[in-house]
């Protein structure tokens, strides 16, 4: 039986590649240009892989007449032109769920690290400074307020987490969720001003965009702090520079940006800012099950069997 052709838009581990080839004939972007896909080939190609961080632009879309499916490798699809894709009929999925846990676990690490200084500790004993006297004094994470802006899947998580650190928890969303005990806001300013604390777990997408500006981070404070494991779209970064800056917030832990991997380089000049390069999925266990989800997806769509976690 002749392999379906599957165009992928960016690698993935060894292990999934290896998976794939077996069952698909590879068409790999990274070694070619949007233009440079053969006359001959575009036909063939029923299938997309790519990841949350590549999308697939409407170009690619529109020279694949017999495309049918999309499978997102990562839960994030604002990098996907969904419109073109559902007006062609194609089905797109992600790989949702499978890494709720590791996005919360970094949050709460990020928090940790920004609120009682974690990198400075550490820089501080590898110096042999600490021998001339102790860091200043940091605040405490447990018994703070927390605030959530966006209560889906992953901000869920995160809520439960940060549970166990006695924190009094609200949430920013378009509307409360039914059996949520923690207090809903519908206004994330409004939020920024009651919290300590202000993680995002947003979507990412116009809807969304620069959705913490000035006016939220005045409302946080000088001594707010925000933790960012959703999308570098949702934060104006001219805003937050400056906040960091002026210390007009407290601080804040950022595993994402606008422009990655190539982040402006004024974050690496804060002392009160802790960086990770996109890390929140990054687990060997999770990436394992993201794979495995992308190529289910995959494997039902061929087999003509309903796909595990469509999004259109």
């Amino acid at each position: 039986m002749t392999k379906p052709d599957l165009l992928m838009m960016g690698a993935y581990p060894d292990r999934d590649m290896e998976a794939l080839s077996s069952a698909y004939r590879l068409h790999k972007r990274w070694e070619f240009g949007p233009e440079e896909l053969s006359a001959s080939a575009r036909p063939l190609i029923r299938a997309i892989a790519t990841r949350g961080d590549l999308g697939v632009d409407t170009q690619t879309l529109e020279i694949l007449p017999h495309l049918e499916i999309i499978a997102c490798y990562g839960v994030g699809v604002d990098a996907i032109d969904l419109d073109t894709a559902r007006r062609r009929g194609v089905r797109v999925t992600n790989t949702p769920d499978v890494l709720n846990g590791d996005v919360a676990d970094l949050a709460i690490g990020l928090a940790l690290a920004a609120m009682r200084r974690i990198p400075a500790g550490d820089a501080h004993v590898r110096s042999g400074d600490w021998a001339k006297g102790n860091l200043a004094l940091t605040p405490r994470l447990h018994g703070k307020k927390l605030g959530i802006a966006g209560l889906g899947r992953i901000g869920s998580t995160v809520a439960r987490r940060f549970s166990g650190f006695d924190m009094d928890i609200g949430y920013y969303g378009r509307s409360p969720h039914k059996d949520v005990p923690h207090r809903f806001f519908d206004d994330l300013t409004a939020l920024a001003a009651w919290a300590d604390l202000l993680v995002l777990t947003l979507p990412g997408g116009a809807a969304t965009q620069k959705i913490v500006g000035k006016e939220v981070l005045q409302a946080l404070g000088p001594e707010g702090y925000l933790v960012n494991v959703s999308r570098g779209t949702t934060v104006d970064e001219e805003a937050l520079l400056q906040a960091l800056e002026a210390r007009t917030i407290a601080g804040a832990g950022l595993d994402v940006f606008w422009n990655e991997p190539r982040i402006d380089p004024r974050f690496a000049r804060l002392d009160n800012v802790v960086l990770q390069p996109h890390l929140g999925s990054a687990t060997t266990e999770t990436r394992r099950a993201m794979g495995q989800l992308v190529r289910d997806n995959l494997a039902a769509h061929f087999a003509g069997l309903p796909l595990l976690t469509p999004v259109i």
